[in-house]
């Protein structure tokens, strides 16, 4: 399989969250789907608690547990749902072609949110830090 595409929504996110997903297959934009999925099922924020837990037990399970970021996956599920509800209806694949800055320049729109470089702050990686410059909406 070359692409978490290959798989059904359902499929993708029973295979990640079993922990059989091919880590290969974990991509951005994967993180991304995965984010979708869940706030269209169980909305914003237990899809936060929900992917943050997946993703730790993820990274654990297939790395060394020090990939995790919990600002980065709270800041993406927050930032999927706001262009989720900018366009309602559309399919994932639909949602990143409308808007590919959401796959091309992901910094830069979490850039938009925080003044600090948050992707390598100790601080940021371990517990969710609200936005300086700019909440998400």
């Amino acid at each position: 399989m070359k692409s978490h595409f290959e798989l059904s929504d359902q499929q993708f996110e029973t295979e990640f969250a079993s922990l059989i997903l091919n880590p290969s297959l974990f991509t951005h934009e994967a993180h991304l789907r995965l984010a979708y999925i869940h706030i269209k099922k169980y909305g914003q924020s237990m899809a936060a608690e929900n992917i943050c837990g997946q993703i730790k037990a993820f990274d654990q399970h297939f790395g060394d547990g020090t990939k995790f970021h919990m600002t980065i996956t709270v800041a993406a599920v927050r930032m999927m749902n706001h262009f989720m509800n900018k366009q309602k209806g559309l399919s994932f694949k639909e949602l990143i072609e409308t808007y590919p800055r959401l796959i091309h320049s992901f910094k830069e729109l979490i850039y938009q949110h925080y003044s600090f470089n948050v992707f390598t702050d100790s601080e940021a990686r371990i517990k969710y830090l609200e936005p300086d410059l700019q909440e998400f909406s």
